[in-house]
C-alpha cells in the first residue's frame, strides 16, 4: 500500500466525528527508525485516534510511558512511528527521565507532541505544601526545557480527600492560571470508582491516568465509574495494562502485550494507553497491536485463562494494610515488588520504596510471621522479605 507522510501539526489539528472514528488516511511512513520497527510500520495502514475528553486533544490509542526508558533512540523510534503523547514524572529516574525527554524534544515544534508529567506529595499536606509543589513543577519544566506541559497530574493518589482538599484545588488553579499546564489531572492505582466520582464532582480536573487491565476484581464498578467520568468530559488514559508484565507469580514468562493492550482499547472511553516499553522489540509488539486493535478469539481465551491465576498485579484494595499491625503501605510495597520481579527494573522499585519512608525495623512486631491474608492470594510476608533488600542496594548495582 502506498504510504504518505503525515505532518504532525496537521495531525494535531485533525477532528474526529466521534471518539475512535478518526484515522491517519493511508498510514504513516517513518524515517530513521530501527529496522525491526520499520518492518512493522511497512504493514501498518491505520492508527486509531480518540479525543481526550473535553480537552479536545487528539491522540493515537498508543502512547509511551517513558518511566523506565533510558535510551533516547527508543524515544525517537516511538516518535517517528507516529506516537505523539509521552508520559513522564518528576521522580522518575531521579529526574533523569524528564531530562531525556526534554533533550529529545528541544528542537521539535512544541505543537508536534503532547507531554504529561506528574508531581507527588505527602498527605496530610505539609505547611509548605504549595511552595514545594510549585517548585517541583518548575523543576520539571526546567528539565523538560518547556514553558508548559500539556497535562499535569498530581501523582499516585489513593483517596478522595486529596482530590477534594481546598489547598490542593487552590494550587492546581494557580498552575492553570500561570499557564504552566494546559490541563490538570490525577494518576491513581487504587479506589478508582470513588476517585473518578470525586474528580467529576470537583470540576477542576480534566484527565485521569489510571491502572486499567483485565485482572481488575471490581471491573464492573470501574467501568461504570469510567462511563460517568467520560459523560462529564473527563479524559481517560490507561496505565498498567500489562498487569505486571508477566504471566505468573514467578515472573519468568512475559505476558502477551498485544492481548493486554487490545483488551484495554475495547473500552471506547479509554483514549490511549501508555505502555512502558524500553526497547525496539517491545515497541514493535505495541505497534503490531495497533494494526489490529480488536482482540481476537485466541487472545480473549488467553486472557481468560489468566483471570484467576496469581500474577504480580496488586489490586490495591487496601485490605492488607487494614490487617497489618504496623499499618504498612503494603499495596505500594507490592507495586515495588512488581517493578523488580515483573518489570525487571529494581531502580524504580527502590525509588518507590524510598518515597514510602518505611521504618527501618518494619515487620519486627510480627517476628517474621506475617498474618496478612491477601484476597488475591499474595504471600505478603514472602514478598516483603524479597523486596526489603532492594532498599539497601547501591544504585550503581541496580537496573
Amino acid at each position: 500500500m502506498k504510504k504518505t507522510i503525515i505532518n504532525r501539526r496537521r495531525f494535531l489539528g485533525m477532528t474526529a466525528a466521534s471518539a475512535g472514528a478518526a484515522f491517519f488516511p493511508e498510514g504513516i511512513k517513518a524515517a530513521g527508525v530501527n529496522s525491526s520497527v520499520q518492518n512493522t510500520l511497512q504493514n501498518q495502514t491505520e492508527i486509531p485516534v480518540r479525543t481526550l475528553g473535553r480537552t479536545g486533544l487528539k491522540m493515537p490509542i498508543l502512547s509511551m510511558g517513558v518511566m523506565r526508558a533510558d535510551n533516547p533512540s527508543v524515544l525517537r523510534a516511538a516518535y517517528n512511528s507516529g506516537i505523539i503523547h509521552f508520559d513522564t514524572a518528576n521522580g522518575y529516574q531521579n529526574g533523569k527521565n524528564e531530562e531525556m525527554v526534554g533533550n529529545f524534544f528541544a528542537d521539535k515544534p512544541r505543537d508536534a507532541y503532547i507531554i504529561a508529567t506528574k508531581v507527588k506529595f505527602d498527605y496530610p499536606l505539609a505547611d509548605n505544601f504549595e511552595e514545594k509543589f510549585m517548585d517541583d513543577l518548575d523543576t520539571s519544566l526546567k528539565r523538560l526545557k518547556m514553558d508548559y506541559v500539556d497535562i499535569f497530574y498530581i501523582h499516585a493518589i489513593a483517596d478522595t480527600d486529596t482530590i477534594k482538599d481546598a489547598r490542593v484545588i487552590a494550587a492546581l488553579n494557580k498552575v492553570k492560571e500561570s499557564g504552566k499546564a494546559k490541563f490538570i489531572g490525577i494518576s491513581t492505582h487504587a479506589n478508582k470508582p470513588e476517585q473518578l466520582d470525586a474528580v467529576v464532582e470537583m470540576k477542576i480536573y480534566d484527565v485521569v491516568l489510571m491502572s486499567y487491565n483485565f485482572k481488575l476484581n471490581n471491573l464492573a464498578e470501574v467501568n461504570a465509574a469510567i462511563a460517568r467520568a467520560a459523560e462529564a468530559g473527563i479524559g481517560l488514559v490507561a496505565m498498567k495494562t500489562m498487569a505486571g508484565g508477566v504471566e505468573g507469580a514467578d515472573g519468568k514468562k512475559k505476558i502477551n502485550a498485544q492481548a493486554c493492550l487490545k483488551w484495554a482499547w475495547q473500552n471506547k472511553h479509554i483514549t490511549t494507553a501508555i505502555p512502558g516499553f524500553t526497547n525496539y522489540d517491545e515497541l514493535d509488539e505495541c505497534l503490531a497491536a495497533v494494526q489490529s486493535p480488536e482482540p481476537n478469539e485466541d487472545e480473549n481465551k488467553y486472557l481468560a485463562s489468566l483471570r484467576e491465576k496469581e500474577m504480580l498485579y496488586c489490586q490495591q484494595c487496601g485490605e492488607c494494610s487494614r490487617q497489618c499491625p504496623e499499618r504498612l503501605p503494603i499495596p505500594d510495597m507490592m507495586r515495588a515488588y512488581m517493578y523488580t520481579y515483573g518489570y525487571k527494573y529494581a531502580q524504580l522499585s527502590k525509588e518507590t520504596l524510598a518515597e514510602l519512608k518505611l521504618p527501618e525495623n518494619m515487620c519486627s512486631s510480627c517476628q517474621n510471621e506475617c498474618t496478612v491474608s491477601c484476597p488475591s492470594g499474595f504471600n505478603v510476608g514472602k514478598k516483603i522479605a524479597a523486596i526489603k533488600p532492594v532498599m539497601n542496594i547501591p544504585d550503581v548495582f541496580l537496573t
